[in-house]
C-alpha cells in the first residue's frame, strides 16, 4: 500500500467517523425533544456511516495480516481516534434514548 492510499483510507475514517459522531449527537438532541423516532433514524445514519469507516478499517487489518507493514503516520492514528470516538458516542446515544424512553413511560403510567 503506497502513503498515498494509507493516507486516503485515513480520510475517510475521520470523514466517516465525523459524520456518524454528528449522527449520535443528533440522536440525542431528538430525543430530549421527545422525538424518538427522529432519534432512532439519526442512530441508523450513525451505524450506516461507522459501517463505511469499517470498511476502511478492515482494509487496514487486512493488508497488515497479508504481510505490509506500515509506517503509522500521525493522520491515521487520529482516524482510529475519530473511529473509536464515534463508536462509543453511538452506544451511548442509544443509551439515553432507551433511557428518556423510559422516564416518559414511567411519568405518562
Amino acid at each position: 500500500m503506497t502513503k498515498d492510499e494509507l493516507y486516503n483510507i485515513s480520510f475517510q475514517l475521520i470523514l466517516h467517523s465525523g459524520n456518524a459522531r454528528s449522527s449520535a449527537i443528533e440522536a440525542i438532541y431528538e430525543a430530549k425533544k421527545k422525538n424518538f423516532e427522529a432519534a432512532r433514524q439519526k442512530i441508523t445514519e450513525s451505524d450506516k456511516e461507522l459501517n463505511q469507516a469499517h470498511t476502511f478499517q478492515i482494509k487496514l487489518i487486512q493488508e497488515e495480516a497479508q504481510g505490509e507493514n506500515f509506517d503509522i503516520p500521525i493522520i491515521l492514528v487520529h482516524a482510529q481516534d475519530h473511529f473509536m470516538t464515534a463508536l462509543t458516542l453511538k452506544e451511548l446515544a442509544n443509551e439515553i434514548i432507551d433511557l428518556r424512553q423510559e422516564m416518559i413511560h414511567l411519568i405518562n403510567n
